[in-house]
C-alpha cells in the first residue's frame, strides 16, 4: 500500500482528492489536513510515503513543508499538486527536493500514476512547466523572500523584525534589496511582481 498524506486548505477539494485516491486499491489516505502546521504535526505520526500538498495554506506553505521534509531527512516523498503554474514556484519546489510537481487541471488518474511513480523512486514534473522554470532565473534569496512575503501581508518593518528576531535596519536593507533586485518602485510592487512570478 501507498500510505499518503493529504495537505489541502480547500476542504472540498480535500474530501474530493482523498475519496478519489481512496478508490485506488493500492492507495491509502491516513491523514487529510487544511493547513501546513497540522500536515507536518501528521507527518511526523504516520511517517506516510508520500505527502501530497498544495502550495499556499495557512501556517506552512507546501514548499515549507518540502523544506523541513528535506531538512530532518524524512523518508516521505513531496508531491505538490496546485494551481500555480509559476516557474518561480517549480524551482523552489525542486530545490526543495520535491518529487513531482502536478498541476490540479491534470486528468484524475494521472495524479494515482504519478503517486506510484513518486513511492517508486520516480520524479514527475509537468513538462511544459519545466522548461519555463530552466529558462527564468530567481533573484530573491530565501531572507528577501521571508520578508517580501510579510511585507506584503500589510506588516511594519517593525512587526516582521520583531517576528523575524531582525532589527529593523535589517529588515528595510533586505526590502530594499528584493526591490533593487526585482527593479521596481516600491515594496508593494515588489510584493506584487514576486507573487506573479511565484517567487514567494
Amino acid at each position: 500500500m501507498i500510505r499518503v498524506l493529504l495537505a489541502e486548505d480547500q476542504a472540498m477539494l480535500r474530501g474530493a482528492l482523498a475519496t478519489l485516491l481512496s478508490l485506488e486499491a493500492d492507495i491509502e489516505v491516513v491523514a487529510a489536513v487544511g493547513d501546513g502546521e497540522s500536515a507536518w504535526r501528521e507527518l511526523q505520526r504516520h511517517a506516510p510515503d508520500l505527502l501530497v500538498t498544495d502550495i499556499e495554506m495557512p501556517g506552512l506553505t507546501g514548499l515549507e513543508l518540502a523544506q523541513r521534509v528535506q531538512r530532518h531527512e524524512l523518508a516521505t516523498r513531496v508531491v505538490i499538486v496546485t494551481t500555480f503554474a509559476r516557474p518561480g514556484y517549480l524551482r523552489r519546489a525542486l530545490d526543495a527536493g520535491v518529487a513531482g510537481y502536478l498541476l490540479k487541471d491534470a486528468p484524475a488518474e494521472q495524479l494515482a500514476q504519478a503517486l506510484r511513480k513518486v513511492r517508486d523512486g520516480g520524479r514527475v514534473i509537468d513538462p511544459q512547466l519545466a522548461l519555463e522554470a530552466w529558462s527564468e532565473t530567481d533573484p530573491l534569496n530565501d531572507r528577501e523572500r521571508q520578508v517580501l512575503r510579510l511585507a506584503g501581508e500589510g506588516r511594519s518593518a517593525g512587526e516582521i523584525a520583531a517576528q523575524l528576531n531582525l532589527s529593523a535596519g535589517t529588515v528595510r536593507n533586505y526590502l530594499s534589496e528584493a526591490i533593487g533586485k526585482l527593479g521596481v518602485a516600491n515594496r508593494i510592487e515588489a510584493y506584487r511582481l514576486a507573487r506573479q512570478r511565484g517567487l514567494l
